[in-house]
């Protein structure tokens, strides 16, 4: 091989090299959080604080349905922290030794709202009146894989109205497209979050609140996945979530917060 091919070729494996070590300190330089779609708002806020600790460290986020986050992890999608809407979709990964046990916390609450868009001529004001022949198309997360939707689907049993609008139904891949149909006008009304009703309040107004006793509580839990790389950040990005700053951000977005003792 002649000297100048040779160098061509060593420089180029250098060059190889030099990228894919580029690449590695970037990797090791992010955590990964896969969060209920819900948490959106807060959660961006969140990395913020997380920054103002650690600089170096970037956050990327992949927000979703809680159900559909679980099974990506569950499919081995490389994720550093998993924040679901509800206990089940974390006590099934659990239970499949997925989570580090030790890191699992409950740091947040919500509540479940019935929505209207602000153009809605329609003439709502509680849950019962659902059942009104008015009312053609109503939305809500899929139970299969949106903890929004198992509540949304508890409320409407225990108000005995999924007989009377079961047929009326429209399914969303997540919580917050059921509130981009509502905002759109594209159905009568729809089941969010309170927090999710907040955040688009100049196109959706809730009409009712459903009371606690008719829906299990709403309940955020938060842990490290087993196996991450990352595990010191992912460990210290839910001190964040958790700490009094993040309790602060997540009362401002409409949470309930949990405090020690309770």
């Amino acid at each position: 091989m002649k000297r100048n091919t040779f160098m061509a070729v060593l420089i180029s494996i250098l060059i190889a090299l030099f990228m894919m070590g580029g690449m590695q300190a970037q990797a090791d330089s992010e955590i990964i959080v896969s969060a209920a779609i819900s948490l959106t708002n807060a959660f961006e806020e969140m990395s913020i604080l997380f920054n103002e600790k650690q600089k170096e460290v970037r956050v990327l986020f992949n927000f979703g349905g809680s159900g559909d986050l679980a099974r990506q992890i569950l499919g081995g999608a490389p994720v550093d922290v998993f924040a679901s809407a509800s206990p089940k979709e974390m006590d099934d990964l659990d239970q499949k030794d997925m989570i580090i046990k030790s890191t699992r916390k409950d740091f947040a609450g919500n509540k479940v709202v019935l929505i209207v868009s602000v153009k809605s001529e329609i003439h709502l004001t509680s849950l019962n009146d659902l059942s009104s022949g008015e009312v053609k198309r109503i939305a809500i997360g899929n139970p299969k894989t949106v903890p929004a939707g198992r509540y949304s689907e508890e409320v409407l049993t225990h108000f005995h109205l999924m007989d009377v609008v079961k047929d009326r139904l429209i399914f969303a891949e997540n919580v917050r497209q059921v509130l981009d149909y509502v905002a759109r006008g594209e159905v009568d009304a729809g089941m969010v979050y309170l927090t999710d009703a907040l955040a688009r309040a100049k196109e959706v107004k809730i009409v009712a609140e459903a009371p606690r006793e008719s829906h299990a509580p709403v309940v955020y839990p938060i842990a490290v996945v087993k196996g991450s790389t990352k595990e010191v950040m992912a460990r210290e990005f839910i001190s964040v979530v958790t700490s009094k700053e993040g309790k602060r951000v997540l009362e401002r977005y409409g949470f309930r917060i949990f405090h020690e003792g309770k």
